[in-house]
């Protein structure tokens, strides 16, 4: 028996290949049924759904199958969830990694013109608080799951590249432990899936990839009954990002007349400082910009540009 429950109040869902599924469908029957206040810990795998290893190679990317990308847990059925309700989940822990792994894909990420060519970088994630990603250069270890979400009311089979009204890839960052997100929920039962597990990344996720990797993620239900939002929401319990804050900031800026072309340019100019500066490649450096960069939106009013910064934090660096 794969899924085992805990007084009640608990259940631990294993074996993560019989319980996954690709995209969003309401039709895909449920695994688990669960009461508000409960919690699930599920067993993730990475977003390749097993098909990199520690030893994959820039070979493995090229033949990457993106049928198989992004699989998710679930679906679980919250009893008495209906069409207008919120569900309120709570992370209340990620653990068990072990490696993760960042990919330049080709033709995917921020600038996918820019870089035509696979590249695979692996992690060990088996310290506690960080991960080296060069020599002297070592990421905030800080997992959340970058796709969680609920069934979509149309029939059919929805891609589960883009996030939507229903949450989905929406990869925040902030989705850490602590955090609660409140999902609308738009058929009977939520139908609700997690999965994309991420070790670390930035806001923006520019490449395409965080640090990828399986782990265990515990969250908890709570139903809101008649409580009705549009889109996702969240809170979260304290500062976002005190370990980065730490030790200031260099920040590059990229205008242009639309968010996009704003980012493109801050980010090649954050490329462009860290291989000046300490000697990158640049396709190492586009992967720490996708791994510990936060873009931020400073300016969207003032026509006809608009202005984006790129947040790179110094504690990163020994």
């Amino acid at each position: 028996m794969s899924i085992h429950r805990h007084q009640h109040t608990h259940m631990t869902i294993h074996d993560f290949q019989t319980h996954m599924h690709i995209g969003w469908d309401k039709d895909i029957p449920p695994i688990a049924e669960v009461d508000s206040g409960q919690t699930i810990t599920f067993e993730i795998s990475e977003a390749s759904g097993g098909q990199f290893t520690k030893r994959s190679t820039k070979e493995d990317v090229a033949s990457l199958d993106f049928s198989k990308v992004n699989p998710v847990a679930g679906p679980i059925y919250i009893k008495d969830a209906e069409p207008g309700d919120t569900l309120e989940v709570e992370m209340i822990n990620f653990q068990q990694l072990d490696w993760g792994w960042t990919a330049i894909i080709p033709g995917f990420g921020l600038l996918a013109d820019d870089f035509e060519e696979p590249h695979i970088k692996t992690f060990d994630l088996t310290k506690p608080n960080t991960t080296e990603f060069l020599h002297g250069i070592d990421l905030f270890i800080k997992p959340f799951p970058g796709t969680i979400g609920v069934a979509l009311p149309e029939e059919g089979n929805f891609g589960v590249v883009p996030p939507r009204q229903n949450g989905g890839n929406i990869d925040i960052r902030h989705m850490t432990r602590g955090t609660k997100l409140y999902l609308p929920v738009w058929v009977e039962g939520a139908l609700f899936s997690i999965g994309d597990t991420h070790a670390a990344q930035g806001d923006g996720e520019v490449c395409g990839t965080a640090i990828e990797a399986s782990m265990e993620a515990t969250v908890r239900f709570k139903l809101h009954k008649g409580k009705t939002i549009a889109e996702p929401r969240y809170e979260i319990p304290g500062p976002p990002t005190p370990e980065a804050d730490s030790h200031g900031y260099y920040v590059t800026t990229g205008f242009g007349p639309d968010l996009m072309e704003a980012s493109r340019k801050a980010i090649k100019y954050m490329i462009e400082h860290l291989m000046d500066t300490y000697g990158m490649k640049a396709e190492e450096a586009y992967m720490l910009c996708s791994l510990a960069v936060d873009l931020r939106i400073s300016e969207i009013v003032n026509a006809p540009n608009m202005l984006v910064s790129a947040f790179l934090p110094n504690a990163i660096f020994k």
